[in-house]
């Protein structure tokens, strides 16, 4: 009994075993179908997003996979968060948005003259660029039909047009070359089977006379060799007949974008060059402003890491994209103005060098497929308009600078400055400090002193500081006073009592002439100055002392000097034994200010031969030019901002090169009316209008 009972007992424990292993097999599907992991909705939130952004197909693709990706990380891991940034970026940048341009000159014009009073070449130069862009946006794209069967010509006519494009229809190869040869298209769709001249034999000669234009194979008998045949060949495209129109015009349109941005986009890149405050920025925003487009300015100064711009890979903990990307994401459009600011300020070093990515942005050729690092995809940047600016052009690289034209912004004239701040500033500071016009009048000699006596500068942001600093005095009058309705009238004598004395002190033209004394005209930053030299001589062992802060081009400028003269005293009437127990002294006052430059050579050596011949410099005459080692005059450059000081100094007369002629007729008429400005080819020439004639010699010395 017990072994039955133990048998049965054996027999039925399979049993109870399988239906445990089926309870078993069932409790864990069942756990499973309740433990299936909840829909993620920031992930399918992105899927959704992807989906519907309308991305091209390659970021398409890399959105779609980062999405796989993520759904295999936990939600709590760190590369959770990074993903999710990643993709919200990639949908952020504006892959398919564009402003559209409004190329109305006469508005442009409007607005430039609005925004800026002065700059008419670089408004003109402006205007210009905007010119041909407005022409060449005119322009309907050119598509060539090429097919013997006159029915397909006049349908495919009839779509293309349509679409807006200009239509050529012919109905073989060789019409479709002699078509070419009149009126280049910008794509050619051709049949591959025609007489005369065939489809291939076609797409060989336009690969020779024009490798530019899109070439789109259309056949009724298609094969894979004949494919490939015609892709080897230089085809763009190849299309089975029946054609689907819809992929017929995709690939239509996908060649006229690239043959549009060969064509619109191999322009200029614009570099604004000039002293600071001179409205270089706001120029660049004003022509986004004019154009309709987005703005957004990107400061280079002190950049060393092309990582700034390029981004940093997504490997390293707290990766970014570049700023040059962050832009165009807050811009939100692909086609912005991008101001590049104070390139003349990326550093260059052993760490690094940013100005080699700006190689590629600036490229037409290249910025159609910028690559960040962090977004890890190509970017096209060739619809924004890049403009750059620079203080001093001459800082940036050789290949930097070749990819740009330089449109130099010169230095406002004194009667500009004073315009200016009656047109834009002074209104504009007594908002900001809570005047109203009716309260404070400034009268114009007010302004004009504040121009001349306050500012040294070429451009307007001194000018600006002085009138914020006297609108915050004339505050405080107004709150104590309460001038009530007749306001205050402000005039130049209220201007030195509330601004004080002159900060700045200004060479100015002499009265009485001395010997041995040369007023010269120099370029700096701020625009022009006046540099006095002065000689002296005293008995000693040959010596030449030079003393005043002097670079070593003007050290050589003055030893070419003493040279020239030594070479031809007899000619000036000076013993040739005049250097051989003496020493001589040439320094150019202002001593802690470092000076350089080739301008003073004329005017080192003429106060030489005014020492050496006692013939004194007339005081009403300034000199600037490079002297040759044979006394030939040499060109120099910043006439026009020379020329201003001179004005401002009370100069007469001034000696330039006659290499200058050209850059004096650019001067503005207002300035050359106060000027006899003489040019010279020789140091004799200048020398005989400059000294004091020889009978004049003793009495001048003795007034000296």
């Amino acid at each position: 009994m017990s072994w039955f009972w133990r048998k049965s007992e054996e027999q039925a424990a399979p049993a109870s075993a399988a239906e445990r292993t089926d309870k078993a097999d069932a409790s864990p599907r069942s756990e499973r179908l309740e433990r299936l992991p909840e829909q993620d909705p920031v992930l399918e939130d992105l899927r959704a997003r992807v989906e519907s952004a309308g991305l091209p197909a390659h970021a398409r693709s890399a959105a779609r996979d980062e999405c796989e990706r993520l759904a295999k990380v936990d939600r709590s891991s760190p590369e959770y968060a990074l993903s999710c940034n990643y993709l919200e970026f990639l949908l952020s940048l504006p892959w398919n948005v564009s402003t559209k341009d409004d190329l109305d000159l006469e508005r442009a014009s409007a607005l430039l003259d609005a925004r800026h009073f002065g700059l008419g070449r670089v408004k003109e130069r402006i205007l210009e660029f905007l010119a041909v862009k407005s022409l060449r946006s005119r322009r309907q794209a050119r598509i060539l039909l090429a097919d013997d069967e006159a029915i397909a010509r006049e349908n495919l006519t009839i779509v293309f047009e349509k679409d807006g494009h200009e239509v050529r229809a012919v109905s073989n190869g060789l019409e479709a070359l002699e078509a070419m040869r009149e009126q280049p298209a910008d794509v050619v769709v051709t049949d591959l089977k025609m007489e005369r001249m065939d489809g291939l034999e076609l797409l060989q000669e336009l690969r020779k006379g024009w490798p530019d234009t899109g070439v789109i194979m259309l056949t009724g008998y298609a094969t894979v060799k004949s494919a490939v045949t015609a892709m080897r060949q230089g085809a763009d495209q190849y299309l089975s007949k029946p054609v689907n129109l819809t992929k017929l015009r995709a690939h239509v349109d996908e060649l006229l974008l690239r043959s549009g941005r060969a064509r619109f986009l191999r322009g200029p890149v614009l570099c604004f060059s000039g002293p600071p405050g001179t409205g270089k920025t706001s120029i660049g925003k004003a022509i986004a402003e004019a154009l309709g487009r987005k703005f957004f300015r990107l400061s280079l100064a002190g950049l060393r890491d092309e990582a700034e711009l390029r981004g940093h890979r997504r490997t390293y903990v707290g990766s970014m994209p570049g700023r040059i990307l962050q832009g165009v994401v807050k811009a939100g459009a692909r086609n912005p103005v991008i101001m590049l600011d104070e390139m003349d300020k990326v550093v260059q070093d052993f760490q690094g060098d940013a100005a080699s990515v700006l190689l590629e942005i600036l490229d037409p050729e290249q910025n159609a497929a910028f690559g960040d690092h962090y977004l890890g995809l190509p970017f096209d940047l060739s619809g924004a308009m890049f403009i750059a600016t620079a203080n001093v052009v001459e800082r940036l690289p050789g290949p930097l600078r070749d990819r740009m034209e330089v449109i130099e912004f010169t230095s406002y004239t004194p009667d500009e400055k004073a315009e200016i701040a009656v047109r834009h500033l002074v209104p504009e500071q007594l908002r900001q400090h809570g005047l109203e016009p009716g309260e404070v009048r400034f009268e114009p000699e007010a302004v004009r002193k504040i121009v001349a006596d306050y500012t040294r500068e070429a451009g307007l942001r001194g000018l600006e500081r002085q009138v914020a600093s006297l609108c915050r005095k004339l505050a405080r009058q107004v709150l104590e006073k309460n001038p009530g309705p007749e306001g205050i009238s402000v005039s130049a004598e209220d201007v030195e009592r509330l601004l004080g004395p002159s900060p700045h002190f200004r060479a100015s033209a002499r009265t009485k002439p001395r010997v041995g004394l040369a007023a010269g005209l120099a370029w700096t930053e701020n625009g022009g100055e006046i540099i006095l030299v002065e000689a002296a001589r005293m008995p000693g062992n040959q010596q030449l002392m030079l003393t005043g802060s002097l670079g070593e081009v003007l050290r050589e400028s003055a030893r070419t000097g003493l040279s020239y003269i030594r070479s031809c005293a007899a000619q000036y009437g000076i013993p040739a034994d005049f250097y051989e127990s003496s020493d001589i002294h040439v320094h150019i006052p202002a001593g802690a200010v470092s000076k350089e430059g080739p301008s003073a050579g004329v005017t080192i050596t003429l106060a030489l031969l005014s020492l050496l011949t006692g013939r004194p410099v007339r005081p009403d005459v300034a000199v600037s030019g490079e002297l040759s080692l044979l006394g030939e005059v040499l060109p120099v450059g910043g006439v026009r901002e020379k020329l201003m000081a001179a004005v401002q100094a009370g100069f007469a007369t001034v000696l330039l090169p006659a290499g200058c002629a050209g850059a004096v007729e650019g001067v503005e008429p207002e300035v050359l009316a106060a000027l006899d400005v003489k040019l010279v080819e020789s140091m004799e020439q200048a020398a005989e209008l400059a000294l004091l004639p020889e009978t004049e010699r003793v009495a001048s010395a003795e007034v000296s």
